[in-house]
């Protein structure tokens, strides 16, 4: 005869490891879900490397000096690809009530348009933003937004 006090026991503890084994099939569950969340981010972190990539301002070399180079302005493009500077001269030229000459850009922007030697940069970057089709220069030597 079985002793009721063991089969008590056997079946107690069968008890015990049918819960612990519905746990094992939540963690192996949760475990397979966080798998596939590892993937998805590492191929959205990989996607989101490559279109930030694109988008910075290739760095060039001149004269041994590292210098960024401002792209020409293609259709579909958008300032964004510009850098920060660059972004903030079309915004204050953009923002004037017509065409700006250069030391109202400079009031806009917070450069020191008193002392010309901190006014000729702007005026290089405002002539660099008209070379790559980003602005106009009107023949009396003010700037605008293209249309």
């Amino acid at each position: 005869m079985l002793d009721p006090e063991l089969l008590e026991r056997i079946t107690a503890r069968r008890a015990e490891l049918d819960e612990l084994e519905g746990q094992l099939a939540e963690v192996r569950a949760e475990r397979d879900e966080l798998a596939v969340a590892e993937r998805v981010l590492e191929r959205v972190s990989e996607q989101l490397a490559d279109e930030s990539a694109q988008a910075v301002p290739m760095l060039g070399q001149v004269g041994g000096r590292a210098v960024m180079l401002i792209p020409h302005r293609e259709p579909g493009a958008d300032e964004s690809m510009l850098p920060l500077d660059y972004r903030r001269i079309i915004a204050a030229v953009r923002q004037a009530a017509g065409p700006v000459m250069a030391r109202e850009v400079g009031e806009a922007v917070g450069v020191d348009v008193s002392v010309r030697a901190k006014l000729e940069p702007l005026r290089s970057k405002l002539v660099r933003l008209v070379d790559r089709g980003w602005l106009r220069k009107q023949p009396d030597g003010r700037f605008t937004t293209r249309l």
